[in-house]
């Protein structure tokens, strides 16, 4: 996979914008300049890549815009060693993401075909990512807890199970809402107490439930 300098400057004109949108942390913007966007896009939108839009990665899938990766990136918080589970792998940017800013990776994916065209893609890349096929709304229990879970489709509802798996003093960032979805952040202050902040409007593709 190639990344020339033409991308490498496209990718710093992105990341400029993504300052100007408001996204500060700095690690965050270091795992964006590390992971070039293109190389989990269709050859069609090479010259786009960078720009801040979500394009179709097949499997009525999209891949997020940049500033929705960044802000939710940046709201996770994320340290180094912590496990993260992911509901959503798509085409694998937002899981390289993570990866590179230092968290042990563990992604669920609903579609199959994306499942296992993005596990080849992150063993090609060496990137060592926990990829499960299975229903987001589950989770991965056998994997639980986690410090931190990232949902990157709009779902309709708060997945309980998910509320489960992640552990006490964890944060779980969602978009919750049918059409456009609120940006939601939850922190698990004990086994029943849950601190809840709403951060802004997103739009994302529907998250898909009972079909694995």
């Amino acid at each position: 996979m190639i990344d020339t300098y033409r991308h490498k400057g496209m990718r710093k004109n992105m990341l400029d914008e993504l300052r100007q949108k408001g996204i500060k942390n700095k690690k965050v913007l270091e795992a964006m300049d590390k992971v070039p966007r293109h190389w989990f896009l269709d050859q069609a939108f090479l010259e786009i890549a960078y720009e801040n839009k979500a394009f179709p990665i097949g499997c009525e899938q999209t891949i997020s815009h940049p500033f929705t990766v960044a802000r939710q990136s940046e709201l996770l918080n994320i340290k180094k060693g912590e496990k993260v589970l992911e509901i959503g792998t798509g085409c694998g940017y937002q899981t390289s993401i993570l990866f590179f800013l230092g968290a042990k990776v563990f992604s669920v994916e609903r579609q199959k075909e994306l499942y296992v065209k993005t596990k080849k893609m992150l063993s090609e890349l060496r990137l060592r990512i926990h990829l499960k096929y299975g229903d987001g709304y589950k989770g991965l229990p056998t994997f639980g807890p986690f410090e931190k879970i990232i949902v990157t489709a709009g779902a309709p509802i708060i997945p309980k199970p998910l509320l489960e798996q992640l552990a006490v003093g964890g944060r779980l960032v969602i978009p919750v809402g049918k059409g456009k979805q609120i940006m939601t952040v939850i922190d698990k202050v004990s086994e029943n107490e849950f601190n809840k902040q709403e951060l802004g409007e997103f739009s994302f593709v529907p998250m898909l439930e009972k079909k694995v």
